[in-house]
């Protein structure tokens, strides 16, 4: 055989070796895929009976209420006080509100979100959260399900931007979390795992820049938190999904900055 002979025979089993591999990757892919969406996942406990009142009963209330989806609704525990909302909740309260002797706040708390929801959701929500009297807080919690759905970043961020001019508009702070780092998530399986990662990256990315340009704080829970997540298991409920009381509190905290800077300027207006 010719050197000619060997170098086409090479690049015939290198081709056929590169097709089988890919062909390989795509049966675990799909595979991987029917495996996530057949799982048992936690399902909402608490409804839409996210509320709670805390501190102080005198002194006008901060008003915090949260949009989004299963993050926002708390998936994954079965008391208030354990979603990010409640926690976040507690923190507000129990940080000193500015006043004289450095008297707590009282913050009262609501949800809109709805497990499963998606960006383009969020105008129903943004209308259910401005009735009745005006929140002065406003935490968007979303971009799970755009990415997973491998909707385009660009139009899940132009439906996060309208719902945050929407909010500001009416007056209320906006605090938005990005898309959370899909990449530590333990229901899936890698290579998908790693696919996920990067989807949720560019949609965190697009949210983060419209989130900001329409004038919300902007949190990017991805690289505030994915670390610990990726290290601990015990971030996530049964489901290794959605987070458990304790990764919830390590997103309450995440976002307790920004949602003080936010409440503050809420008593100032």
């Amino acid at each position: 055989m010719s050197p000619k002979d060997v170098a086409v025979r090479v690049g015939q089993v290198t081709a056929a070796a590169i097709a089988a591999s890919a062909v390989g990757s795509a049966a675990l892919l799909v595979s991987e895929v029917l495996l996530a969406r057949n799982r048992r996942y936690a399902q909402p406990e608490l409804g839409l009976a996210v509320r709670a009142a805390l501190g102080p009963a005198s002194g006008a209330p901060v008003r915090l209420v949260l949009l989004g989806d299963s993050i926002a609704l708390g998936v994954g525990v079965d008391r208030v006080a354990d979603t990010v909302g409640g926690q976040l909740a507690r923190l507000l309260a129990e940080h000193d509100g500015g006043g004289a002797g450095g008297a707590r706040r009282r913050v009262l708390l609501s949800s809109v979100g709805v497990a499963g929801s998606r960006s383009s959701d969020l105008a129903t929500q943004v209308a259910r959260a401005l009735l009745g009297e005006r929140p002065d807080v406003a935490v968007i919690l979303i971009g799970t399900n755009d990415a997973t759905a491998m909707r385009r970043p660009g139009e899940s961020a132009v439906h996060l931007a309208a719902a945050v001019r929407r909010l500001r508009s009416a007056g209320a702070e906006v605090v938005v979390g990005t898309c959370p780092d899909l990449g530590a998530v333990r229901a899936i399986a890698p290579p998908l795992r790693q696919i996920a990662g990067l989807l949720g990256r560019r949609t965190a990315r697009a949210q983060a820049r419209a989130g900001r340009n329409a004038g919300a704080r902007v949190i990017d829970l991805a690289s505030e938190t994915g670390a610990v997540f990726r290290a601990d298991p015990g971030t996530y409920c049964y489901d290794g999904y959605h987070p458990s009381a304790d990764g919830y509190r390590i997103w309450a905290h995440a976002l307790l900055p920004a949602v003080l800077g936010a409440a503050t300027a809420a008593t100032r207006n």
